[in-house]
C-alpha cells in the first residue's frame, strides 16, 4: 500500500500549522454562523443577564430575568450528579467470570477512586454536566499531567540516633478532566461524535507560563511565545473586560493528518495510509509546538463528549435551555409588562394647567413639596393614574411558570400545580413523578455511555500506559454503578413504606424491603445502619445450637414414636395371620368331628356300613338345606362360625339320638 502513494505536490508547500489552522478556522466559521448566538443567549439567560438584544416590545423598560430557566437547569444537573455520585463509587469493574483471582479489579476500582478523588475528577464532571445542560452538549479533555507526590516522612540519621523529619518527593503521571466551552471545541461539521470526525481541536486561551514550562520539561518544542491578540469569541464570559497581558492562543489538534506533512516534521510514522492519527499544538495561530502521531496505546483520541438529548444527525445536541427557550421568553415578556405597568399605576402624576403656573415652576411630586398655582389648586392640579393591572397576569405567568417546568422536566419545591404539590391523589402524583424520572433516566443512560465510561476507560489507559507500576497492564469492562436521584429515591422509598405496611414483621421479605429503603435514605451513618442489619439477621451461634439440639431431641422423639406405631402395627399384622389361618382350618375341624359323630356307636358288618352310609347323607343334606338358608338371607354382616359348629352339633345330636 506504501508502493503506490505518491505525495500530494499541494502538500509540498503547505506546512502542517497552517494546514491546521485553516481547518480550525473553517469548522469555527460554521459555527459562529449557526451556534454561536443562540450558545450566547442561552448563557446569558441561565446567568441572569440581560442585553438589549433580549427586548421583546420597542417600549420595553423592565430588564428582569425569571428565574424559572436557572432552576431548571440546577435541578436536572443536580438530579444526575446525585444518581451518578451519591453512592460514592460511581464505576465498577465487571471481572471475568473464570478468573478466580478477584483482587486485581477491586484493587484497580480502587487506586482509581482515589486517583480521581485527587484529582478532583467529580468537580470536573459537575461543569461538564453544567455546560451540557445549557448549550446542549458537554466536552470534556482528558489531559496528562506530571506532577510530584509530596508526603511527610522521617529519616534516621547519625547511626539511627537522631531521626530527620522531611518530605519524600515522588514523580508520576496523573490523568485529569478538562472542561471545554462550546466556543472553545471545534469540531468537523458533519460528524456525530468525536470518534468519526475527521478531527476534533481545542481552541482555547491560556497562560503563558504553562506553556514555558512545557517546553522547558521537553513536551513542547523551543519557541519564542508572544502575548497572543485579543479575541472575545474565545473568552468564557464575553461581558466583562478582557485581560490580554500574558495569555497564548493555544490550539490542540486531534485527528488525521496528511502523511506528508508528518514527514515533513520528521515524524516517525508507522503506518502505511494516507492520513495519520496525529496529535499537533500551535501557540497563537503559527508556532508549532508539537507533532506527533498518537502516542496512546489504544489510539484514541484524548476527548470525550455527549449530547443532553441527541439531535438526529448533529453533534451539538439540545439542552434544558433550548427546551425550556420559548417558554421563558414568554415568561419574561409577561413580567416585564406587568412591571411596567406597575410603574403607571403606584407611582403618583399629576395633570396640571400650565396656563396657571407661576413661570419657572417645577410640579414635581414628593413630600413636603410645596406647589404654587394661579387660582385654586383644586382646578389647577389633579392626580392622574392608568387604572390598575389586570389580576390576569398572575395567572399567566403561573401558567408560562409551568410550561417551563413541563418543557424542562425540572421540579422544584413548588412542584408542578395540581400534580405533584399535594393537590392530586397518590396514584396521580405517582404517574407524574414516573414520567418525570423517566426523563432523568434517558439522559442518565446518554451521560453514563457517551461520557463517563469512555472517560473512566481512556483514564484507566493511560495510567496502565505511563505508571505500570501502580496500574496492571490487562483488559478491563468497566460499568457504571449509578443509580436513582434524590427525586427517583423519594419516590421508590414511598413505595417500598407502602408496601411494607401490607406485611407483618415476621415475614421474611420484611428485613429486606427495610435494607432497600435504608439503601435508598440519603443517611451519615447509613453504612451503619446497614452493617446492623447484616449483624441482625445472622443467626445466634448459641441459639443456633440450642435450636440443633432441640431439634434433634424432636427428631429422636418422632422417630422413637414411629418405632412403637410399626410394632403394634406388625402385632396386629401377626394376630391377623394367625385368625387367617384359624380361619382356613375350622371347616376341616367341622368335618373331622362330623364325621366322628356320624361313626359313633357303630359295629362291624353290612348293617353297620349302610346305617353309617344313611347317616351321612342325612347330615349332607341337611347342612346343604342350612347353607341354602343362609345364602338366601341378606348379608349385613359377616356368618358366624361358632353359629354353624352349634348347628352342625344339635344334627349330629338329632342324628344319634
Amino acid at each position: 500500500m506504501a508502493d503506490d502513494y505518491s505525495p500530494d505536490p499541494l502538500m509540498a508547500e503547505q506546512s502542517i500549522e497552517s494546514w491546521v489552522i485553516n481547518k480550525c478556522d473553517d469548522w469555527r466559521d460554521y459555527y459562529e454562523s449557526n451556534y454561536e448566538d443562540r450558545f450566547d443567549e442561552y448563557y446569558r439567560l441561565w446567568r441572569g443577564q440581560w442585553t438589549p438584544e433580549d427586548s421583546q416590545r420597542a417600549s420595553e423598560r423592565s430588564r428582569i430575568i425569571s428565574p424559572a430557566l436557572q432552576q431548571a437547569v440546577e435541578s436536572n444537573v443536580a438530579e444526575l450528579e446525585e444518581a451518578t455520585f451519591g453512592r460514592g463509587k460511581f464505576f465498577d469493574i465487571a471481572d471475568d467470570v473464570v478468573d478466580a483471582q478477584k483482587q486485581d479489579a477491586l484493587f484497580l476500582r480502587n487506586k482509581l477512586s482515589e486517583d480521581f478523588e485527587a484529582c478532583k475528577i467529580r468537580k470536573a464532571v459537575a461543569e461538564c454536566l453544567i455546560n451540557s445542560a445549557v448549550f446542549g452538549t458537554g466536552v470534556g479533555e482528558v489531559v496528562l499531567e506530571e506532577i510530584k507526590e509530596m508526603a511527610p516522612a522521617t529519616e534516621p540519621i547519625m547511626g539511627g540516633d537522631l531521626q530527620a523529619v522531611g518530605v519524600n518527593i515522588t514523580d508520576r503521571v496523573v490523568v485529569k478532566l478538562k472542561p471545554v466551552l462550546p466556543q472553545n471545541f471545534l469540531i468537523d461539521p458533519v460528524a456525530t461524535s468525536v470518534e468519526d470526525a475527521y478531527g476534533v481541536a481545542v481552541d482555547e486561551f491560556v497562560s503563558r507560563h504553562s506553556v514555558e514550562i512545557l517546553q522547558e520539561q521537553g513536551v513542547y518544542r523551543e519557541a519564542m511565545i508572544e502575548s497572543a491578540a485579543p479575541d472575545t469569541d474565545l473568552e468564557p464570559d464575553q461581558d466583562l473586560t478582557i485581560y490580554n497581558d500574558d495569555k497564548v492562543r493555544l490550539t490542540k489538534y486531534y485527528g488525521l493528518v496528511p502523511r506528508d506533512l508528518l514527514e515533513k516534521e520528521d515524524v516517525e510514522i508507522e503506518e502505511d495510509s494516507m492520513y495519520v492519527e496525529a496529535i499537533i499544538v500551535i501557540a497563537n495561530g503559527g508556532v508549532l509546538l508539537k507533532a506527533e502521531a498518537n502516542p496512546y496505546m489504544m489510539n484514541d483520541r484524548p476527548v470525550v463528549a455527549f449530547p443532553w438529548d441527541v439531535v438526529p444527525g448533529r453533534f451539538w445536541g439540545r439542552g434544558v435551555c433550548e427546551k425550556g427557550y420559548n417558554s421563558q421568553k414568554a415568561l419574561d415578556t409577561e413580567l416585564r409588562a406587568r412591571i411596567d405597568a406597575l410603574s403607571l399605576t403606584i407611582h403618583p402624576m399629576l395633570a396640571v394647567d400650565a396656563t396657571r403656573l407661576p413661570r419657572g415652576a417645577k410640579p414635581e411630586v414628593r413630600p413636603g413639596k410645596m406647589i404654587l398655582t394661579n387660582g385654586d389648586p383644586r382646578e389647577v392640579l389633579q392626580p392622574f393614574n392608568f387604572g390598575q393591572v389586570n389580576q390576569i397576569t398572575f395567572g399567566q405567568a403561573a401558567a408560562l411558570q409551568q410550561m417551563v417546568q413541563q418543557a424542562t422536566g425540572a421540579v422544584d419545591s413548588a412542584g408542578i400545580a395540581g400534580q405533584v404539590n399535594g393537590e392530586a391523589t397518590a396514584a396521580g402524583i405517582s404517574m407524574s413523578l414516573g414520567a418525570i424520572i423517566k426523563r432523568h433516566k434517558r439522559t442518565l443512560i446518554n451521560f453514563q455511555q457517551s461520557f463517563l465510561l469512555p472517560f473512566v476507560t481512556k483514564a484507566a489507559h493511560r495510567y496502565m500506559q505511563f505508571d505500570p507500576e501502580n496500574y496492571p497492564v490487562a483488559d478491563y469492562k468497566f460499568v457504571a454503578t449509578s443509580t436513582l436521584g434524590i427525586i427517583a429515591r423519594e419516590y421508590e422509598v414511598s413505595q417500598l413504606v407502602q408496601l411494607l405496611q401490607t406485611m407483618k414483621q415476621d415475614s421474611p421479605a420484611y428485613p429486606i424491603l427495610m435494607q432497600s429503603i435504608i439503601e435508598n435514605m440519603n443517611l451519615n451513618n447509613r453504612e451503619q445502619l446497614m452493617a446492623a442489619m447484616q449483624q441482625a439477621s445472622q443467626p445466634n451461634p448459641q441459639a443456633q445450637q440450642m435450636a440443633m439440639q432441640a431439634q434433634q431431641v424432636q427428631l429422636a422423639l418422632q422417630q422413637s414414636q414411629t418405632a412403637a406405631l410399626n410394632a403394634q402395627a406388625q402385632e396386629s399384622q401377626a394376630r391377623a395371620g394367625k385368625l387367617t389361618v384359624e380361619a382356613q382350618l375350622a371347616p376341616e375341624e367341622v368335618e373331622i368331628e362330623k364325621i366322628e359323630a356320624v361313626t359313633r356307636n357303630l359295629k362291624e358288618g353290612d348293617q353297620d356300613d349302610k346305617e353309617f352310609e344313611r347317616r351321612l347323607k342325612v347330615a349332607n343334606t341337611l347342612l346343604k338345606e342350612k347353607e341354602l338358608e343362609i345364602k338366601n338371607q341378606p348379608k349385613l354382616e359377616p356368618p358366624d362360625n361358632s353359629g354353624e359348629k352349634e348347628l352342625e352339633q344339635k344334627l349330629l345330636n338329632q342324628l344319634m339320638g
